[in-house]
Protein backbone atom coordinates (compact mmCIF):
# COMPACT_ATOMS: atom_id res chain seq x y z
CA UNK A 1 0.00 0.00 0.00
CA UNK A 2 1.22 3.25 -0.83
CA UNK A 3 1.66 6.31 1.37
CA UNK A 4 0.12 9.66 -0.11
CA UNK A 5 2.87 11.98 -0.41
CA UNK A 6 3.33 14.70 1.82
CA UNK A 7 0.76 17.85 2.10
CA UNK A 8 2.63 21.17 0.50
CA UNK A 9 1.15 24.72 1.47
CA UNK A 10 0.60 25.99 -1.96
CA UNK A 11 -1.28 29.24 -2.45
CA UNK A 12 -5.13 28.61 -3.58
CA UNK A 13 -8.41 30.20 -3.38
CA UNK A 14 -11.18 28.60 -1.24
CA UNK A 15 -14.91 29.38 -2.05
CA UNK A 16 -17.82 29.84 0.02
CA UNK A 17 -21.31 31.23 -0.40
CA UNK A 18 -20.45 34.76 1.59
CA UNK A 19 -16.81 35.17 0.74
CA UNK A 20 -13.73 33.73 -0.58
CA UNK A 21 -10.13 33.08 1.16
CA UNK A 22 -7.58 34.72 -1.37
CA UNK A 23 -3.45 33.90 -0.78
CA UNK A 24 -2.71 37.26 0.82
CA UNK A 25 -1.26 39.82 -1.52
CA UNK A 26 0.09 43.58 -1.40
CA UNK A 27 -2.98 44.11 -3.85
CA UNK A 28 -4.83 43.32 -0.54
CA UNK A 29 -3.21 46.28 1.97
CA UNK A 30 -5.45 48.67 0.68
CA UNK A 31 -8.80 47.07 1.80
CA UNK A 32 -7.41 45.62 4.29
CA UNK A 33 -5.93 48.78 6.16
CA UNK A 34 -9.59 50.32 6.02
CA UNK A 35 -10.90 46.97 7.19
CA UNK A 36 -8.87 46.97 10.93
CA UNK A 37 -9.30 50.88 11.07
CA UNK A 38 -12.86 50.27 11.72
CA UNK A 39 -13.55 51.16 15.52
CA UNK A 40 -10.27 51.00 15.99
CA UNK A 41 -9.45 47.04 15.47
CA UNK A 42 -6.28 46.93 16.02
CA UNK A 43 -5.70 48.70 19.38
CA UNK A 44 -7.39 45.77 20.51
CA UNK A 45 -4.24 44.77 22.56
CA UNK A 46 -4.17 41.23 23.01
CA UNK A 47 -3.29 40.08 19.40
CA UNK A 48 -0.76 40.94 16.73
CA UNK A 49 -3.06 42.68 14.80
CA UNK A 50 -1.50 45.25 12.25
CA UNK A 51 -2.16 49.15 12.41
CA UNK A 52 -3.90 50.69 9.15
CA UNK A 53 -0.20 52.07 8.48
CA UNK A 54 1.61 48.54 9.23
CA UNK A 55 -0.55 46.88 6.58
CA UNK A 56 2.30 46.46 4.37
CA UNK A 57 4.85 45.48 6.60
CA UNK A 58 2.41 42.53 8.17
CA UNK A 59 1.57 41.49 4.84
CA UNK A 60 5.24 40.98 4.25
CA UNK A 61 5.81 39.04 7.46
CA UNK A 62 3.00 36.72 6.29
CA UNK A 63 4.47 35.74 2.91
CA UNK A 64 7.92 35.29 4.68
CA UNK A 65 6.56 32.38 6.77
CA UNK A 66 4.43 31.33 3.39
CA UNK A 67 7.79 31.41 1.86
CA UNK A 68 9.59 29.20 4.44
CA UNK A 69 6.76 26.74 4.30
CA UNK A 70 5.46 27.22 7.66
CA UNK A 71 2.12 29.10 6.66
CA UNK A 72 -0.29 29.56 4.47
CA UNK A 73 -2.23 33.45 4.69
CA UNK A 74 -5.54 34.14 3.63
CA UNK A 75 -7.34 37.69 2.84
CA UNK A 76 -11.13 37.31 3.89
CA UNK A 77 -12.82 38.47 0.73
CA UNK A 78 -16.54 39.33 0.57
CA UNK A 79 -17.97 38.23 -2.59
CA UNK A 80 -21.02 40.26 -2.70
CA UNK A 81 -18.31 43.39 -3.59
CA UNK A 82 -15.01 41.93 -3.41
CA UNK A 83 -13.03 44.02 -1.27
CA UNK A 84 -10.97 42.52 1.20
CA UNK A 85 -12.45 42.69 5.09
CA UNK A 86 -10.16 40.73 7.52
CA UNK A 87 -7.67 38.44 7.31
CA UNK A 88 -7.14 34.46 8.61
CA UNK A 89 -4.28 31.69 7.70
CA UNK A 90 -2.61 28.01 8.41
CA UNK A 91 0.22 28.93 10.21
CA UNK A 92 2.97 26.32 12.37
CA UNK A 93 3.08 24.01 9.87
CA UNK A 94 4.60 20.64 10.51
CA UNK A 95 4.83 18.69 7.97
CA UNK A 96 6.08 15.86 9.60
CA UNK A 97 3.39 15.73 12.31
CA UNK A 98 1.18 16.50 9.04
CA UNK A 99 -0.20 19.14 11.56
CA UNK A 100 -1.35 23.07 11.33
CA UNK A 101 -2.77 25.55 13.15
CA UNK A 102 -5.69 28.12 12.39
CA UNK A 103 -5.18 31.40 13.63
CA UNK A 104 -4.08 34.95 12.86
CA UNK A 105 -7.95 35.32 12.22
CA UNK A 106 -9.36 38.84 12.27
CA UNK A 107 -12.28 39.86 10.03
CA UNK A 108 -13.46 43.67 9.85
CA UNK A 109 -15.80 44.66 13.07
CA UNK A 110 -19.13 44.79 10.82
CA UNK A 111 -18.02 41.10 10.03
CA UNK A 112 -17.73 39.46 13.75
CA UNK A 113 -20.10 37.95 14.95
CA UNK A 114 -21.69 36.64 11.62
CA UNK A 115 -21.56 33.90 9.57
CA UNK A 116 -18.66 35.29 8.14
CA UNK A 117 -15.86 33.55 10.35
CA UNK A 118 -17.72 29.67 10.26
CA UNK A 119 -17.45 30.03 6.95
CA UNK A 120 -13.71 31.12 6.98
CA UNK A 121 -13.11 28.16 9.19
CA UNK A 122 -14.98 25.55 7.33
CA UNK A 123 -13.24 26.63 3.92
CA UNK A 124 -9.90 26.00 5.68
CA UNK A 125 -10.70 22.74 7.47
CA UNK A 126 -12.38 21.20 4.90
CA UNK A 127 -9.00 21.95 2.72
CA UNK A 128 -6.53 20.51 5.64
CA UNK A 129 -8.53 17.61 5.73
CA UNK A 130 -9.41 17.07 2.60
CA UNK A 131 -7.29 18.65 0.12
CA UNK A 132 -3.88 18.56 2.03
CA UNK A 133 -4.93 15.06 4.00
CA UNK A 134 -3.31 16.57 7.21
CA UNK A 135 -3.79 14.66 10.78
CA UNK A 136 -4.38 17.38 12.91
CA UNK A 137 -6.01 20.77 13.04
CA UNK A 138 -5.10 23.19 15.87
CA UNK A 139 -6.70 26.52 16.91
CA UNK A 140 -4.54 28.55 19.26
CA UNK A 141 -5.36 32.57 21.00
CA UNK A 142 -4.05 33.99 23.80
CA UNK A 143 -5.75 33.57 26.81
CA UNK A 144 -6.40 37.16 27.57
CA UNK A 145 -8.22 37.33 24.45
CA UNK A 146 -11.75 36.96 25.22
CA UNK A 147 -13.42 37.24 21.68
CA UNK A 148 -11.33 35.30 20.20
CA UNK A 149 -11.99 32.30 22.53
CA UNK A 150 -15.70 32.50 22.23
CA UNK A 151 -15.31 32.66 18.30
CA UNK A 152 -13.70 29.45 18.37
CA UNK A 153 -15.69 27.60 20.96
CA UNK A 154 -18.75 29.00 19.13
CA UNK A 155 -17.68 26.68 16.27
CA UNK A 156 -17.90 23.70 18.42
CA UNK A 157 -14.20 23.63 18.93
CA UNK A 158 -13.02 22.35 22.68
CA UNK A 159 -11.08 23.98 25.24
CA UNK A 160 -7.63 23.02 26.14
CA UNK A 161 -5.48 25.36 28.30
CA UNK A 162 -1.88 25.43 28.06
CA UNK A 163 0.52 27.54 29.73
CA UNK A 164 3.68 27.81 28.76
CA UNK A 165 6.38 29.05 30.96
CA UNK A 166 9.66 30.09 29.43
CA UNK A 167 13.02 28.78 31.72
CA UNK A 168 14.48 32.35 33.55
CA UNK A 169 17.72 30.58 35.08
Amino acid sequence: MMNPPPPVLLPVVLRGDRLELHPLAEAHAGDLSKAVAVDDLWRLGVSDLPTPDGMGEYIAGARTAQSAGKALPFAIIERSTGRAVGSTRFGNFELAHRRVEIGWTWPGTPWQRTAFNTEAKYLLLTHAFESLDLNRVEFKTDVLNERSRNAILRLGAEKTIMFIQEDTV
